[in-house]
Parts: C-alpha cells; sequence; structure tokens
C-alpha cells in the first residue's frame, strides 16, 4: 500500500489519541478503559450514523434512536457478544457504553429487545452494514495500491431448517442429456452454459449476485486433514487485502462452490481497490478464473488442481509470494472467533448477512489502525 495510506491513518490515529479520548474523558467525567478506547475509535471511522436513513419528512410516528441501536450493533460486534438480549443487558449496567453509543440517559425506554428487533431487520433489509463497510473501503483504500488480495470461503452454521432441493418437474423442462458418443449423423444440442461462463458472458455485478443461491442448505467440504465435514447454513466468501483487511464479500448457500462466488467477488474488489496479485487455493483452479483475473490486469497465482493428473507446482518466487494467501485464513478465524461469527442465532440470509457484515464491518476498522503499527 502506498504512503498517502499511511499518512492519512496516521493522522487519524493522532487525532483520536490527543483529540477525541481525552474531549470524550473530560466530557463524561470518567477514564475510558482500553476496549471502550478502541470501541471509540472505531465508532470514529465508520460513521455507521451517517448512512442511517432519516425519517424527516415521513408521515407516521418516527423510528426511535435509530443512530444509537445502528452504533450498539457495532458495539455487538466489536465486544463479542452474540445475543441482542446479552447487549441490552450490557447496556443497562454500562452507562459508559450507553453513552457512548449515543442513547438517552434519562430513561432505559429504549432498551427493550423488540425495538433491537425491529430495527435490526430494518438494518437488515437496507444492508446498513454492506454499505457502510463499502464506503470505509473506498475512502481509505480507494487510492492505494494493494499489492495482494486473498480470496476463501468459510463456513457458517445456523439454527435454521435447510431448504430442499426438490424441482418440479415441468413438460417445459428440456430432455435429459445421453450419455455416451453420438451416434452417426445424431446431432445433439449443445450443453448449457456453466455459471461461470454465464457470468463472464456479460452479465452485471447485480445479476451476477442474483444469480448465486442464498437459502439455507447443507454444505460439505474436505478439510485440511483430509476429512469431509457438513453443515447447515450457509458460506461466506471474502476477499482479503494484505494486513488482513477485508475489502469484499458475498454470503451463498452452504452447498455453492467456492469458483461460483468468485467473478462477482472479483468484480467487488475492483470496484473498490486497485490489486497486483490474486492468491487463491485450489477449489479456485480454473482457466476461465485465471483469464478474468488477468483481463483486470492482476497476476494470478492459483494452487494447481491435478484433478488426477500430475500437479504444477509454484515456481520458487511464486511459492514465496503465495504464502501471503494465510491472510485470509486468519481472517475467517477472527470474524468466528471475536466478532460473533461462531454463533448465529438469527435466521434468513439477509439477517445473517447483516450480523456478518457487522463483524466484518469492525474487523475492517479495527485492521485498518493496526495496519500502522
Amino acid at each position: 500500500m502506498n504512503c498517502a495510506l499511511r499518512k492519512r491513518l496516521t493522522l487519524f490515529s493522532r487525532q483520536c489519541q490527543h483529540e477525541l479520548v481525552p474531549l470524550t474523558e473530560a466530557d463524561f467525567g470518567q477514564t475510558l478503559t482500553t476496549p471502550m478506547q478502541q470501541l471509540l475509535r472505531i465508532f470514529e471511522m465508520v460513521e455507521i450514523e451517517r448512512w442511517v436513513p432519516s425519517s424527516k419528512g415521513c408521515v407516521g410516528r418516527p423510528p426511535r434512536e435509530r443512530h444509537a441501536l445502528a452504533r450498539a450493533f457495532v458495539a455487538k460486534a466489536v465486544l463479542g457478544l452474540s445475543l441482542t438480549i446479552d447487549l441490552i443487558e450490557r447496556l443497562r449496567v454500562d452507562r459508559l457504553l450507553r453513552r457512548l453509543c449515543g442513547f438517552d440517559m434519562r430513561s432505559n425506554r429504549s432498551l427493550n429487545q423488540a425495538l433491537f428487533s425491529r430495527a435490526f431487520a430494518e438494518f437488515a433489509q437496507s444492508q446498513l452494514a454492506s454499505r457502510v463497510h463499502e464506503q470505509v473501503v473506498r475512502a481509505n483504500m480507494g487510492d492505494a495500491l494493494v499489492c495482494h488480495l486473498s480470496m476463501d470461503s468459510t463456513a457458517i452454521e445456523v439454527r435454521e431448517k435447510p431448504v430442499s432441493k426438490v424441482k418440479p418437474k415441468s413438460e417445459a423442462d428440456p430432455a435429459p442429456r445421453k450419455r455416451g458418443r453420438p451416434r452417426k449423423h445424431e446431432v445433439r444440442p449443445p450443453p448449457a452454459p456453466t455459471r461461470i461462463e454465464r457470468q463472464l458472458a456479460g452479465m452485471s455485478l447485480e445479476q451476477m449476485l442474483a444469480d448465486l443461491p442464498t437459502p439455507c442448505d447443507v454444505g460439505t467440504k474436505r478439510n485440511a486433514q483430509g476429512y469431509k465435514e457438513s453443515w447447515i447454513g450457509y458460506k461466506l466468501h471474502l476477499n482479503v487485502a494484505d494486513g488482513m483487511i477485508p475489502v469484499a464479500a458475498i454470503l451463498t448457500s452452504a452447498s455453492v462452490h467456492d469458483s461460483q462466488a468468485a467473478v462477482p467477488l472479483t468484480q467487488m474488489s475492483a470496484g473498490r481497490v486497485t490489486s497486483l496479485y490474486d492468491l487463491r487455493d485450489a477449489a479456485y483452479c480454473s482457466p476461465l478464473l485465471r483469464q478474468h483475473s488477468q483481463s483486470l490486469g492482476h497476476v494470478p497465482l492459483f494452487d494447481h488442481n491435478p484433478r488426477g493428473g500430475e500437479k504444477i507446482e509454484f515456481a520458487p518466487h511464486q511459492a514465496m509470494r503465495y504464502r501471503e494467501r494465510s491472510t485470509v485464513e486468519r481472517v475467517n478465524a477472527r470474524v468466528k472467533d471475536d466478532f460473533g461469527a461462531r454463533r448465529i442465532h438469527v435466521r434468513g440470509h439477509a439477517k445473517v448477512l447483516a450480523h456478518l457484515m457487522f463483524g466484518v464491518l469492525a474487523l475492517t476498522a479495527e485492521q485498518l489502525m493496526r495496519w500502522l503499527t
């Protein structure tokens, strides 16, 4: 990354250390603990209240304290609280946290679970956390040159019933394709294009995202020890820059293969940052994905999948650069261990995505501040 980003983050850190934190402590009349100082810096960097829709001029009863509720859900991810009721109880006993979030200190009327549930549903429907994350990445890294972008996915387990994949047959369905070699003078229709081929045929980013399956279902993958693991839920696809900074994220059904989300995730990242190398494991080994990476001016470093043949190893200089792909593995672990992705108690793609993106947003802000050190 270039020096402009370092100077900008250095200025932000100094302003927080010498102005924001002392002024806040003087206003509150007490010293902020280290976690509260970190939370205050994250609030200042993401500025999520700027993106909460205003109800001014609308008909009906105005929604109550949406700005404070949005900051509270960011605090929920930063503090590692898995349940909303845990967040409410923390706010009731911690006056400092309530003041940092911006709640009315004169009463506890706003601290009820029904209000938090309605607000979270609104934030999930408007994709608030995803939009704020995009703006944070653009504002801080839009003019920076990122060396490596590492892509991978992680399993997201939820307490939800998987959707059945039984497809009803109709008369319009084509006849099943015959197996084996065609007979002499037999003309068979060409096979239907794959999802990756359809994506590269000229689909827009919105069309690609709409084409990806999103219902909860069952996913299966092989772990590092070679054993198959299954789970019920979703799959979170991440593209991570150097410094463990998430640049783009997509949530799909658990059964979606990693390669199916590679093209839209790459398009999202290319619209936010400028990068040089694409680092991916063998799940993304495809000539089409390599060509797509090269068409964007990137250097693809994909681990080769022999598929029963002979494996092609990296050159020594490529193998050394490919080691940077461990950043996305560490981000997957941090999102689960520290930002609430391991225990999810909401249902539906929109709410699960909102829950995860609040954690990804908080992690992005924290890693941007850590990048200076």
